[in-house]
């Protein structure tokens, strides 16, 4: 495999998983050791990622290579502006609390540079916020799952006892009447202590995650506060949110700035305090 292209391919595994172990970057090029440190260096000095003991993490800019322009797809497109319409629901000073996942990755990437406290449990997310000077940011600590760069299980669940914040950001891998779903059961532990965590629950999904379920069960609907997502979310499942009295918040794609404009809530949303 050429240099360029072994290159473009470790970018993409790690910008796909948001961390990569070593081990992972060798088996999937079929290159040495040796070899994958100096291209990990070489996209570390180039911005594209950032080394970690064992592996790298995505850096938070997915468009460092010209190459990734071409794995964007409409679901990126949504992901994007659900990120900036929960960073815009976020105010100056407030302390948010949020999830790991390719979602909330890019909550964290609308919040870049804002003057606020994020905790989370992504070492992405981390990465990426680390050297905002104008944010405060705790890691949560726990078993690093390495697929994902995100912490969780009794560890992660204990670090987040004492924690109180303003909202707490959550992905899903799926929505449905019974409630809000995850693949991980360990995750899902982790996440349901999240919850305590916040006087607000929100759930940050595109609409493909409507109508799935997943392995573990989160909650009941009636648990969140909030779910953002996209405008191809479908009728039935807006009714579902709005009869279980969980507000909805539509991002449009060409969202600006503020990711809320043109945005729909649902009038049923309920009033959380500040």
């Amino acid at each position: 495999m050429l240099v360029e292209s072994r290159r473009r391919a470790l970018l993409d595994l790690v910008n796909r998983q948001g961390f990569a172990t070593l081990e992972e970057l060798v088996r999937a090029t079929g290159a040495s050791e040796s070899t994958i440190r100096r291209d990990l260096e070489a996209l570390d000095q180039a911005g594209a990622i950032k080394r970690t003991h064992g592996g790298a993490v995505c850096s938070g800019d997915v468009r460092a290579m010209p190459a990734l322009d071409d794995r964007e797809t409409a679901a990126a497109e949504e992901k994007v502006a659900i990120g900036r319409a929960v960073a815009g629901l976020v105010e100056d000073g407030e302390t948010v609390l949020l999830d790991g996942g390719t979602t909330t990755l890019e909550v964290a990437r609308a919040l870049v540079g804002r003057p606020i406290q994020v905790v989370t449990n992504s070492l992405p997310i981390a990465a990426l916020l680390a050297s905002s000077k104008d944010t405060d940011l705790i890691m949560i600590g726990g078993y690093v799952y390495p697929r994902t760069g995100v912490a969780m299980g009794p560890l992660a669940v204990a670090t987040m006892q004492g924690i109180r914040v303003r909202r707490a950001v959550l992905g899903a891998g799926g929505i449905t009447p019974e409630g809000v779903f995850n693949s991980n059961s360990l995750l899902v532990e982790t996440e349901r202590q999240m919850m305590t965590c916040g006087q607000e629950v929100l759930i940050a999904a595109d609409h493909s995650k409507f109508g799935r379920q997943s392995l573990s069960k989160l909650c009941g609907l009636e648990e969140i506060h909030r779910v953002v997502t996209d405008s191809g979310v479908a009728g039935p499942d807006r009714a579902m949110l709005e009869s279980a009295g969980v507000g909805l918040i539509i991002a449009p794609v060409e969202a600006g700035a503020d990711g809320l404009n043109g945005t729909a809530r649902n009038p049923g949303s309920r009033a959380i305090p500040r």
